[in-house]
C-alpha cells in the first residue's frame, strides 16, 4: 500500500470493545460513507480512519487532518464539504476547527 498524502481520523468513539461515546451518539459512523464518496468523486489522494475516542466529545463528531494537524467539530456533511473544499485549496475550514 502507498501512503496517502492525507490522512482523515473519524472518532469512532470506541472505548474498549464498544462504541461509547458523543461522536458515536451523534452519527460519526454514518458519515464514513459520505466521506469516503467525497474523497473519491473529487480524486483526492486520501485515506479515512476510524478511531477510537479521540478524548474531544464536547466537540463531537471529530474528525482530524493529517499531516496537516487540523482538529474539526460539529462535523456533519456539510462540514465535511467544507473540509474538503479547504484541503483542495491548501487551507483550513475555519468555521469548524477546533
Amino acid at each position: 500500500m502507498e501512503k496517502p498524502a492525507i490522512h482523515i481520523l473519524v472518532c469512532g468513539s470506541f472505548r474498549g470493545t464498544e462504541a461509547k461515546g458523543v461522536c458515536h451518539q451523534k452519527g460519526a459512523q454514518a458519515l464514513l460513507p459520505y466521506l469516503e464518496g467525497e474523497i473519491a468523486d473529487r480524486g483526492l489522494d486520501a485515506m479515512v480512519s476510524s478511531t477510537s475516542c479521540l478524548k474531544a466529545c464536547d466537540h463531537g463528531p471529530v474528525l482530524v487532518v493529517y499531516p496537516q494537524g487540523d482538529w474539526y467539530g460539529k462535523v456533519d456533511e456539510e462540514a465535511i464539504d467544507a473540509i474538503l473544499d479547504a484541503i483542495e485549496n491548501g487551507g483550513v475550514a475555519e468555521d469548524y476547527l477546533i
